[in-house]
């Protein structure tokens, strides 16, 4: 198996960031591009928690999930992917499950790294991982975290 592509998939939670050894790995065996993405949440979508916002209060927060999340995988990336041949950073915004299949796709990703548990960290398969291995059609490597690690960082 050719391995070009690596996606790694973060929700900048201490639990994605325990995938790193392997994608570091992984990309360090191949030569491998690494394609780190995290997904903004779409907010217009969602049932109104406080009230109904208006559509430019709406794209404030869509605009500001960006900046963040730009900043954040610029960190992530200098802080811990120094190391490896080439590294692209993608801001998607919607489902994250939906997003990262799609990315596989768009992408021609060759395999996957992420954590058993991201920032929810409730039940021992997270949702989102437990959508992407069901439907993606490269392989994942999935990384358990356990319960006992994401409550003694709380």
């Amino acid at each position: 198996m050719e391995v070009r592509k690596i996606l790694w998939p973060t929700d900048f939670s201490s639990s994605a960031e325990k995938a790193l050894p392997h994608v570091k790995s992984l990309t360090e065996k191949y030569s491998a591009e690494i394609h780190v993405v995290y997904v903004v949440e779409d907010t217009a979508h969602h049932d109104p928690w406080y009230g109904v916002f208006d559509e430019d209060h709406v794209n404030r927060i869509v605009e500001y999930g960006q900046k963040v999340a730009g900043e954040r995988l610029g960190q992530i990336c200098k802080k811990y992917l120094e190391g490896c041949p080439l590294y692209i950073r993608h801001i998607a915004m919607g489902d994250p499950a939906q997003e990262i299949l799609k990315l596989i796709g768009y992408e021609k990703i060759d395999m996957v790294v992420m954590t058993t548990r991201g920032q929810e960290g409730l039940f021992p398969f997270g949702s989102v991982t437990e959508k992407v291995v069901k439907n993606s059609p490269v392989p994942v490597i999935t990384v358990p975290i356990l319960k006992e690690e994401t409550e003694t960082e709380a």
